[in-house]
């Protein structure tokens, strides 16, 4: 399983409907720093709205930081209202797999 981006974003915040129906996503794997949180660890404006917004949507969303900071990826998540792992050692498999059956996709 190799993974290689086909879209770079200056934010999480500008992935919409359109991207999500474009690329047929149902799912997405998120980082904490400098995705979810700035270099401060703040969640900036409009996260938590953007995270609930696609939620409603019926899209899976799973946090999967290589952080060994629990408590930092845990407040973003419970946060978020979010699944979370940490700790997960990427680009090694074994955390996008847990992510994977975390997200019920298969």
């Amino acid at each position: 399983m190799l993974l290689y981006p086909k879209l770079y974003l200056n934010s999480v915040k500008e992935i919409n409907n359109s991207i999500l129906n474009k690329y047929n996503l149902k799912g997405l794997i998120l980082d904490v720093d400098n995705t979810l949180i700035d270099y401060e660890k703040n969640i900036p404006d409009g996260i938590e709205e953007w995270a609930k917004s696609l939620k409603q949507q019926g899209i899976k969303l799973c946090i999967l930081s290589n952080s060994n900071n629990k408590q930092k990826v845990e407040t973003v998540a419970k946060k978020l209202n979010i699944p979370y792992l940490y700790f997960a050692q990427k680009p090694l498999k074994k955390g996008f797999k847990k992510a994977k059956e975390i997200l019920r996709f298969g």
